[in-house]
């Protein structure tokens, strides 16, 4: 049996093991429009820009980001997704706008301070450090470690306790997530979806309020798709916020409160994942604009989107 198949065997949930879904139905009176204001939002963009050269890359007038929910945010490719969530979690810097994050502004707090504040992110392409553990590398997720301090690091009781608490959470999450018979393997001998499982559990080493996701399925084997999906579901279960980006419309479909489309820099469209198949401007963005009827989910595909969009 392989790690992957091993990994799934202990991680999918059964059916009756689904997590709860605590804001069922806070959405659903909502206006299905662009910047509709959410009851309760943790997360404001409005006004951002952001340009390369003679190129308007993101243009977002607002969306609100609901807490507690999970967000999914679609496009065509080049329609400005990753670029927006460089700017939503502090990797790049907008031309104009403003972000807002727990009703405090954000603008220009780098990514590392906003961690500190409870928002984390993931990446496409995983940030594992190789040549260390599996265990190594989720004890580098805790924040605020005295043995960070270079002199402090040298006078061994002021951080001694401090790091078997933090190696006690690691190997927790570790035995959340399935990985506990990886802990002493090296980072780089891990399958695409085992790294994908240590960036998502290494997140939680910081405790975040909001977990952004960037396309957290790409290049995973389908054998780990429901364990990774059944994992973030327990994230809004524990009242975390998740937004997400990903091109899997069944993904899209089973796990998003709420959908956010862009295209061309722009949000076109919000709503329940349901609606947004019949909006007629997502229709167009996708498929053309002389393209008649509903938007079948699969026309969409599962093809990931590169690292040149819009940057």
């Amino acid at each position: 049996m392989t790690d992957d198949a091993m990994t799934t065997a202990e991680s999918v949930p059964s059916s009756t093991d689904e997590p709860h879904n605590p804001i069922a139905g806070t959405l659903d009176d909502l206006a299905r429009e662009p910047g509709v204001s959410k009851p309760d939002p943790i997360l404001i963009a409005s006004g951002v820009k952001r340009s390369f050269g003679g190129l308007v890359a993101v243009d977002v007038d607002r969306v609100e980001v609901q807490r507690g929910a999970i967000t999914a945010l679609i496009g065509p490719n080049g329609a400005g997704k990753t670029t927006f969530f460089n700017l939503l979690t502090g990797f790049d810097s907008p031309d104009t706008g403003h972000v807002e994050l727990n009703g405090r502004s954000i603008d220009g707090v780098p990514s590392h301070k906003l961690a500190a504040q409870g928002m984390v992110r993931t990446f496409q392409l995983t940030k594992a450090l190789s040549k260390m553990t599996v265990l190594q590398n989720m004890m580098l997720g805790a924040k605020n470690q005295v043995g960070e301090n270079l002199l402090r690091a040298l006078i061994s009781p002021l951080w001694r306790k401090q790091e078997a608490t933090i190696e006690a959470e690691a190997r927790s999450l570790l035995e959340r997530f399935k990985l506990s018979h990886m802990t002493d393997e090296f980072a780089g001998t891990l399958s695409g979806g085992q790294r994908k499982l240590v960036e998502m559990a290494r997140a939680l080493m910081t405790d975040p309020e909001l977990v952004m996701l960037d396309e957290p399925m790409a290049g995973v084997n389908p054998a780990l798709t429901q364990s990774l999906l059944g994992h973030v579901k327990q994230l809004r279960a524990d009242g975390r916020t998740v937004i997400f980006v990903e091109h899997d419309m069944d993904v899209v479909q089973d796990i998003s409160d709420w959908v956010v489309v862009m295209a061309e820099g722009r949000i076109i469209a919000e709503g329940p994942p349901a609606s947004i198949a019949e909006n007629q401007q997502v229709v167009d963005a996708y498929l053309g604009t002389h393209h008649d009827g509903e938007l079948d989910f699969g026309d969409l595909g599962s093809s990931t989107d590169d690292e040149s969009e819009a940057q």
